[in-house]
């Protein structure tokens, strides 16, 4: 396809509100890490409208994770996307179960708008960890996650985020560390495409 043909097909798709594209899920047997990240239809900053609804998606994702996951690393909820970094034997449940909190959230937050009809999510996506350097670029990737995209200039003042809890638990150096030795680099390059 030229730039053109593709830039047409993309804005055929999203006039008629189809994805852009749909990443495939794979339902691994048994526990694995996963980064499971959802966003915002085309990045739109629907989840900040105020400090409420950021602490309530926040609070509905911990609860999905507490039941659907074994340990959650990590988190960070963004004004039109978020992140989790989890251990799970069921990630069919707990994609099925962030799709459902997207039904219900994309209803409520229309209605305090006024948006009915507005398409609030994409699809959720979740990469399975494959090795203990993967997991803690991952686990770099979200705790710096508001830092990258400029909301704070240090992980601990992003309230929406366990980065200050970790920090605590781990110990400034241990983190600084883990940092150095697992840098994110270019991780994460174009996800918020999806």
């Amino acid at each position: 396809m030229s730039e053109r043909q593709r830039e047409d097909a993309l804005n055929y798709r999203r006039i008629r509100r189809f994805p852009k594209h749909s990443l495939p899920h794979f339902d691994f047997e048994g526990e694995h890490q996963y980064i499971v990240t959802a966003a915002c239809y085309e990045h739109a900053h629907i989840i900040s409208k105020n400090h409420e609804r950021m602490t309530e998606c926040e609070a509905d994702i911990l609860n999905i994770c507490q039941k659907f996951c074994l340990e959650t690393y990590a988190w960070c909820i963004l004004p039109n996307h978020f992140h989790i970094l989890v251990k799970t034997a069921e990630i069919n449940k707990l994609r099925k179960e962030i799709g459902l909190f997207h039904g219900r959230s994309s209803y409520k937050w229309n209605g305090e708008d006024n948006q009915r009809g507005r398409i609030v999510w994409r699809n959720c996506f979740e990469r399975k960890m494959k090795s203990e350097r993967h997991f803690y670029a991952s686990l770099n990737y979200v705790l710096n996650n508001a830092v990258h995209h400029g909301y704070i200039q240090f992980w601990e003042d992003w309230v929406w985020s366990n980065a200050a809890e970790y920090l605590k638990e781990t110990g400034r150096e241990n983190a600084l560390k883990i940092w150095r030795e697992y840098p994110i680099l270019d991780y994460g390059k174009n996800w918020d495409e999806f």
